[in-house]
């Protein structure tokens, strides 16, 4: 059963998705211009499996509800997010799992090592310097310096096919995305002022300097980590996930095939079973 209610945080109101039960509790992050419910494939396996999962939409463009004016939703403004949405929620033992942007934003959480985090699983996703990829990074150029401008240069979105190109989610998900999903990521940009100002906000808060130095106090990371990567991604190549399992220690790297970074999306059944066993293993969380 899934339980879908609204956390108050001190940016705004962010819509959560709460399934399963008494089991590991697994939470799902996502990225930029999508929501929760990427991972929903992943979630019902993992449910299916005997875990709790959580699914925040954050407020990273395709959310709902637009957060306060003067909200801090910079990519630590939004990891400290993650942690009010744990805290209402009384959440103990977590696995948090990061794609794209939100495996970014799950190293900055990590790096603080809050006593909740049990598990750390990063798929394919900003990391390094790599973040944002070269073909993106126009568009936090334009939303430093020229918010309308990228306004107008994302319009072309408001029809399907161009959606499919690289520079949108063309290279993102191998087999497509379904359209309705894309409809529905897509919605609030264009159609409300607030969540775009949310997104460009974002946009101008990140900054390679911050996932760097997350890499780096990563390499004292304590509890177990699980890199489950494409190889066929074209924007977090491999070399990323292997310079990531020399940094972190105790790290294990396992390969999700015939996938683009949307991993929940091309090969949920792979994600999960990844996931699902990690989870379970008897390792605990060391103590803070």
């Amino acid at each position: 059963m899934t339980t879908t209610r609204t956390v108050q945080t001190t940016a705004g109101t962010i819509e959560v998705r709460d399934s399963g039960g008494p089991g590991p509790t697994v939470l799902l992050i996502h990225g930029l211009l999508v929501d929760g419910r990427l991972w929903d494939t992943v979630a019902e396996s993992l449910v299916a499996g005997g875990c709790r999962v959580v699914q925040p939409d954050l407020p990273l463009g395709a959310h709902r509800h637009a957060m306060l004016a003067g909200a801090d939703l910079s990519p630590r403004g939004v990891a400290g997010l993650i942690g009010e949405v744990v805290a209402t929620l009384d959440l103990h033992g977590v696995t948090l799992v990061g794609n794209d942007t939100g495996g970014a934003i799950c190293q900055l959480v990590a790096a603080d090592r809050p006593a909740w985090l049990a598990r750390l699983v990063l798929t394919p996703c900003d990391c390094y310097e790599n973040f944002l990829p070269a073909m993106f990074r126009p568009m936090q150029v334009l939303a430093r310096r020229a918010p309308w401008a990228l306004t107008l240069a994302l319009q072309p979105l408001r029809l399907r096919a161009p959606r499919r190109l690289p520079i949108a989610f063309g290279w993102l998900a191998k087999r497509g995305i379904p359209t309705e999903l894309e409809d529905a990521w897509i919605h609030g940009f264009f159609h409300d002022r607030a969540i775009r100002r949310d997104l460009y906000k974002t946009l101008r808060g990140i900054d390679a300097a911050d996932t760097l130095a997350a890499a780096e106090r990563l390499r004292s990371f304590d509890r177990p980590v699980l890199l489950a990567w494409a190889p066929e991604d074209r924007f977090f190549t491999w070399k990323y996930a292997e310079r990531l399992l020399r940094d972190i220690p105790g790290a294990r790297l396992e390969r999700i095939e015939d996938s683009y970074t949307f991993t929940p999306l091309d090969q949920p059944t792979r994600t999960a079973e990844l996931i699902a066993a990690f989870v379970t293993e008897d390792a605990q969380p060391a103590a803070d």
